[in-house]
């Protein structure tokens, strides 16, 4: 059994584990009196799923760690996990059991921006506040009012690191860029690193589009490096980009890549094995960020796991933790389990948006919209041992 089922096999053991054990409680119409029920809408299947298995223990490190530390005022949380899968329905699916059979007072979720602008809605008609963990493409806070984001939007992200690849090479002129053109986010970032690129001087020789089920790059791939590209840049998800960058190299292309945000995550490393080495990846987390929150999701996440925190599972920590400690706010004022539960949601919602967090991610906090307001943003280089079988981001300064 590779690595990689392995760690599928696992996580969904730990899921199914968890679902056997944590469904008391979840059909009354206010919380249960002994847990406080968060909703974790992720992808743990499908070809998205290489992003959601990192979110999955991102958010069950927060509920470990939010426990420990009393949960709310005394009163744990309990998460609740359902299956996004890669698509609009199951994402629809998931935030419909979450919000009507589970009973969750709010949701971290879903994987991608493709899905959050379908279900998304769903639960702001409901009234049910959410937090997009990874959803950056442009008008995701804009879809509600019980809509908001701890994933920095692309737009502030995703320049930095063309200006990293031009600091390591100046010679930089011609730019392929490729797209996933059937997903939202990949087109959203895709227009940013067009822009970004035409605003530095740059010529865009080529743009190239794919879907993220592709497997076989070779025509789009063959086109681009014909016309010499000195960079390339890639929008789309770990297996589809993993596998362009691989395809991109074996054809003999030399120079630097820069993957977007589908990229930023080391389970792209058992698609493109030592050919994921050079990678450019602009980051929204820092292992290395100086914080005693930080240090404890780090240590946490390195004990369990053996290597360094990935910005997906940061980020879902940090989801998780917008609604513990606006939670906490709430039930010094009164009890959060004796609010009817749609009473509550909407003043966490309102709570939510109005706190300041010290998180993983660094300070964040939130604009009267939803839209995340981040001091920090890194980028990082993928650095592959020899034969691929190991690999880590190297944050550059």
């Amino acid at each position: 059994m590779t690595l990689h089922r392995r760690f599928v096999v696992r996580s969904l053991l730990a899921i199914a584990l968890t679902a056997c054990t944590n469904n008391s409680g979840t059909n009354s119409s206010t919380p249960n009196a002994q847990t406080i029920a968060i909703g974790i809408g992720v992808a743990q299947t499908s070809n998205v799923a290489l992003l959601g298995q990192e979110q999955v223990a991102g958010a069950k490190i927060a509920e470990q760690y939010f426990n420990q530390q009393g949960g709310i005022n005394g009163t744990p949380i309990k998460l609740v996990f359902q299956d996004t899968a890669g698509d609009e329905a199951g994402a629809i699916n998931a935030f419909q059991t979450l919000i009507t059979q589970n009973n969750v007072v709010g949701i971290v979720g879903p994987t991608l921006s493709q899905q959050a602008f379908s279900a998304d809605p769903i639960a702001n008609n409901a009234k049910v506040p959410v937090l997009g963990p990874s959803n950056t493409a442009k008008g995701i806070p804009q879809i509600g009012d019980y809509i908001a984001r701890v994933s920095a939007p692309v737009a502030v992200v995703a320049p930095n690191s063309v200006k990293a690849a031009l600091k390591l090479n100046p010679a930089i002129k011609k730019v392929a860029v490729f797209y996933a053109q059937n997903d939202a986010f990949s087109k959203s970032e895709t227009e940013i690193f067009q822009q970004t690129v035409k605003d530095q001087g740059l010529d865009l020789a080529t743009v190239q589009k794919f879907q993220t089920t592709d497997t076989d790059f070779q025509t789009q791939a063959t086109t681009a490096l014909n016309l010499k590209p000195d960079l390339v840049i890639i929008s789309g998800l770990a297996a589809d980009g993993g596998n362009l960058v691989r395809q991109l190299r074996e054809l003999g292309y030399k120079g630097l890549i820069i993957g977007g945000n589908g990229l930023n995550t080391s389970n792209m490393f058992s698609v493109c094995g030592h050919l994921c080495d050079g990678v450019i990846v602009a980051q929204a987390y820092n292992p290395e960020q100086p914080s005693p929150i930080n240090q404890a999701f780090r240590d946490t996440y390195f004990n369990q796991y053996k290597k360094e925190p990935p910005q997906f599972s940061a980020q879902a920590f940090a989801g998780v933790q917008v609604f513990v400690d606006a939670l906490k706010v709430l039930d010094k004022q009164a009890k959060v389990t004796q609010k009817p539960l749609p009473e509550l949601r909407t003043a966490l919602n309102q709570q939510l948006l109005k706190g300041t967090y010290a998180t993983p991610l660094g300070e964040i906090s939130f604009t009267p919209e939803g839209e995340v307001i981040q001091k920090e943003f890194y980028v990082a280089q993928v650095k592959m041992s020899a034969d691929g079988k190991e690999g880590k981001f190297v944050f550059l300064k």
